[in-house]
């Protein structure tokens, strides 16, 4: 299992351009619809944790996959199939870098793949807010606006969010209580 583990996030990090945001869409197909190893909803929960913690969303989500499937170890295997890919890669690049680095044609490329990174970024958004009420996506357009519109802090943002929730779970906690 560690090792079936390993290879899946191995795949994932070896064909994935555009840093943590592109890599969501492909670990969600592969923990979700291929292996079967969570819920959707357990991997939003999993989602907003990686989120929460400091650290590249895709790494912090792979870990708590891991971790959510064999515990440590199946946090390291993830970690270690995640990262080996991106480190070879960097390694080689810095290697060659300086002998590649104004060609026409390595320009060119990365110029291609901007469009296809910010696909692979959008896609989650869209996937994810599938199975959300109006509220819940009036909480993104308003912290989107919030972010973007006003400048303000993602932290601050996350942070009255998380105590938003807070509040309104023990409300409903509360109201539920309150019929027995």
């Amino acid at each position: 299992m560690l090792l079936t583990i390993f290879a899946s996030f191995l795949k994932i990090g070896a064909f994935t351009f555009g840093g943590g945001y592109a890599m969501i869409p492909l670990i969600e197909r592969e923990v979700i619809d291929r292996r079967a190893w969570v819920e959707r909803r357990e991997f939003l929960d999993l989602l907003t944790l990686a989120q929460s913690v400091p650290g590249p969303i895709s790494l912090n989500t792979a870990v708590f996959v891991g971790y959510r499937i064999r515990g440590l170890r199946g946090a390291a295997a993830a970690l270690a199939g995640t990262i080996l890919p991106s480190f070879t890669i960097i390694l080689l690049i810095a290697l060659f870098f300086a002998n590649v680095r104004q060609n026409p044609v390595v320009d060119a490329a990365f110029k291609g793949m901007r469009p296809a990174v910010v696909a692979l970024i959008v896609g989650p958004v869209i996937s994810l807010s599938r199975g959300m009420r109006w509220p819940q996506l009036a909480v993104i357009a308003a912290a989107a606006l919030a972010i973007w519109g006003l400048g303000w802090s993602p932290i601050y943002v996350l942070a009255a969010a998380a105590a938003a929730g807070i509040a309104w779970e023990l409300a409903v906690a509360k109201r539920k209580g309150g019929r027995r």
